[in-house]
């Protein structure tokens, strides 16, 4: 699973650099206000809505836009016009590659995003193409120097997580989807704050990925990544971390 958890700690680092550009706003908004026309504008009852602002609050969106963007979703007519769609690809190296977006036009969507993979040395593909190799999961990264390991291995177990690992300096969580809120509260209930905690697309098996191809797999993710209705990328490649932290560096 160290593919993915190189990955998201990548994100986490464009995360600034995205911030510069105004994309990520964009981002967190849409999750709001898909939270909103689904579970209602009460955060206290809503969870999916707790986890966006939560997510926002990690990207450094202001409370003030927070705020006004749940009081716009709460009358927004365009919100019912939002779609949540998964893309599914190949990218280089033999890698397969998963896009979840929210978007109000999806031909629009589905075309660049061909254009992108296209243009990045992979290929768009119908649905279920590559699905089959992953799996959806819960998934939280605890830094290793936050906790024992046998304090978080008893709270984790606890709330009916998985399994956990240490990759680098993170301890990896994972569960089922519908435990998601149950992990995080025991985590939030220890004082623990995982770096991630997101319900992710994990691969079932990595595919090793030599440097050269690393690159084109890297260059590919960033610009899915750069377009405004994507919302998560997933990919099967095992990147070694140097190269990762090349890519971080640049």
């Amino acid at each position: 699973m160290s593919g993915h958890s190189h990955w998201a700690t990548i994100k986490h680092t464009k995360g600034a650099a995205d911030a510069k550009r105004g994309k990520v706003f964009s981002k967190m908004s849409k999750n709001i206000i898909l939270a909103v026309r689904d579970g209602g504008a009460d955060p206290t009852t809503n969870s999916k809505l707790r986890d966006a602002i939560d997510k926002a609050r990690g990207a450094d969106m202001p409370k003030a836009n927070i705020e006004r963007t749940i009081k716009k979703a709460s009358g927004e007519e365009g919100a019912e016009k939002l779609l949540e769609l998964t893309y599914e690809g190949y990218g280089p190296g033999g890698t397969a590659v998963m896009v979840d977006v929210v978007t109000d036009n999806r031909n629009r969507t589905a075309s660049e995003l061909r254009k992108i993979f296209d243009n990045s040395g992979g290929k768009m593909g119908e649905a279920g193409c590559v699905g089959f190799m992953f799996e959806k999961k819960a998934f939280f990264t605890v830094p290793v120097t936050s906790v024992d390991e046998e304090k978080l291995m008893n709270i984790i177990m606890e709330a009916e997580a998985e399994n956990m690992e240490q990759s680098g300096e993170f301890f990896e969580v994972t569960g089922i989807p519908s435990n998601f809120h149950k992990i995080k509260s025991a985590l939030e209930a220890a004082e623990l704050k995982p770096e991630v905690a997101e319900i992710i697309q994990m691969p079932k098996n990595m595919v090793e990925v030599s440097e050269e191809n690393a690159k084109k797999v890297l260059n590919l993710i960033a610009k899915i990544e750069d377009h405004d209705d994507v919302q998560n990328v997933f990919t099967n490649g095992d990147i070694a971390p140097e190269i990762m932290a090349k890519f971080a560096e640049e």
